[in-house]
């Protein structure tokens, strides 16, 4: 059966929404995010931005009885009345911001409601952050990776715009997705795993999680993300509207980085997570990191759109950019795809290499190595000599091109049997839980071992990894992760 895909359902909920403020509640950071209790004096529950907000039993299971709308079942007089007090606290906040000289934007910068126009604020934050450095890697010196959405293999290799980028560099035939929908895609190419998500809701991914920025930071290696329509640097909301048309345009879970609490909870971290205006910024200043994982934005990416469409962004946005020195000097460029848009075709997705690092040579051929989204995490690794995570980035191949020249091997695999289209079990599973994975701290493969930081947090713990061997073949619904037997004794007794 041919099912297409735009995700379009997630956007309508499926995540417990609180508004976001700045504020220390004063929670123990051990307490946030945690599972949810039903104990006499009620319960934390997380907030998208790292404080909790406590509530009463009662209030709680209301709360998710309702899946957070808890006053839906009032009269409209009560909305009348509410709709009242609220225009006189702003009007009342409104004047102490002006009477104590508060600029407008900046004293409504700590919330966030999708009805006030963001756009002047491209520039607020915190602060924003350029770091630069010159790392020398063995293969390239710097590593961008663009990602456009849902596109099935043969209707991606058909687009011109395209099909102009293939000739230009290496076309990855055997590159796949890890699962459906988009999200889990997006977490996994950062942290080397997707922890069972099978939605796209606003999932925080828990702080002992590391992320390819831990590994990169260890290394002095300075990183980015440019989110094209994204409001202002360090945005954490799940998705920004185009004012006009009322249509997401930057949608939070094609932000891989800031879904992680270890990224998201830290301003200087946040700080570097910015906008297509900065990009140029850092580009006409020659301020660009040295990795960069940049997202168009709905349309440009062809979500919202079709291949035609992003295929002509592409070439408008990446064109220019190829012969900019400022952008390419010792560069490897990925262009992929987040998923295939065909649910019962192989997970395969058109993947280019690209940049002023691809011998003369080799520029228009193909690539038959087997490779998918773990594959950026193992060949950055390779590249500057990091260490790894210890989870599905262990295993996986390194590109080709880049493994020639730090010493990796490239592992074959019957492809025709890899599909990768429903997600294993896990702790953002909407239906089948399993806990949070243990990352294999004891794993070395190809010179790489776990960064130190990963190993003080869970070595205590490495017997329960599900990550031993170092497997080409990674995990999906028809063959999960298979949990160590003493964990699942532990469990049924009551224990962690």
């Amino acid at each position: 059966m041919h099912t297409s895909h735009k995700d379009s359902q997630s956007e309508k909920g499926g995540s417990h929404h609180f508004d976001r403020y700045r504020t220390d509640f004063g929670i123990p950071e051990e307490e946030r995010g945690l599972r949810i209790t039903l104990g006499k004096e009620g319960a934390w529950l997380p907030r998208h931005e790292g404080p909790c907000v406590k509530m009463r039993p009662a209030s709680l299971r209301r709360y998710l009885h309702t899946g957070g709308r808890q006053g839906q079942a009032k009269n409209f007089t009560y909305y009348i009345q509410l709709a009242v007090l609220a225009v006189g606290f702003v009007v009342f906040v409104s004047s102490i911001g002006l009477l104590f000289g508060v600029k407008k934007s900046n004293f409504w910068l700590y919330t966030y409601t999708h009805h006030i126009n963001l756009a002047p604020l491209a520039y607020a934050t915190d602060y924003t952050l350029s770091p630069v450095s010159y790392v020398q890697g063995k293969a390239f010196n710097r590593f961008i990776t663009i990602w456009l959405e849902n596109t099935d293999y043969n209707k991606a290799a058909g687009d011109p715009n395209i099909e102009f980028f293939a000739k230009k560099g290496i076309t990855l035939n055997n590159y796949f997705a890890v699962t459906h929908p988009s999200e889990p895609n997006y977490v996994a190419a950062v942290s080397g795993d997707y922890y069972g998500i099978n939605n796209d809701d606003d999932n925080i991914i828990p702080a002992n999680v590391s992320t390819v920025v831990d590994l990169l930071e260890e290394k002095g290696i300075s990183w980015g993300e440019y989110q094209e329509y994204m409001p202002y640097t360090g945005f954490t909301g799940k998705s920004y509207k185009e004012e006009k048309t009322r249509k997401n345009r930057y949608v939070k879970k094609h932000n891989p980085l800031i879904m992680h609490a270890s990224v998201a909870d830290f301003p200087d971290r946040r700080a570097c997570i910015k906008n297509f205006t900065l990009f140029y910024d850092d580009l006409k200043s020659n301020k660009l990191p040295q990795w960069l994982f940049i997202t168009p934005d709905q349309q440009n990416n062809g979500h919202d759109t079709s291949i035609t469409y992003a295929g002509k962004w592409l070439r408008g946005f990446l064109e220019p950019l190829l012969e900019d020195p400022h952008f390419i000097n010792n560069t490897l460029v990925l262009v992929t795809f987040d998923e295939n848009d065909t649910y019962s075709k192989q997970n395969r997705v058109f993947s280019i290499l690209l940049g002023d690092v691809i011998p003369k040579n080799l520029i228009g051929s193909a690539d038959k190595g087997f490779y998918n989204h773990y594959s950026e995490l193992s060949t950055v690794q390779a590249n500057w000599g990091l260490k790894s995570l210890g989870r599905y980035d262990v295993g996986a191949n390194v590109f080709d091109i880049v493994a020639q020249k730090t010493g990796d091997s490239l592992r074959s695999l019957d492809v025709t049997k890899v599909y990768l289209n429903e997600s294993y079990p896990g702790i953002f599973h909407r239906k089948k839980y399993a806990p949070l994975p243990v990352p294999d701290t004891e794993a070395s493969f190809g010179g790489r071992t776990v960064l130190e930081s990963i190993r003080n947090i869970w070595g205590k713990v490495q017997s329960k990894s599900v990550y031993k061997g170092a497997p080409l073949s990674i995990p999906s619904l028809r063959n999960p992760p298979i949990y160590p037997r003493e964990y699942s004794r532990r469990k049924r007794r009551g224990g962690n």
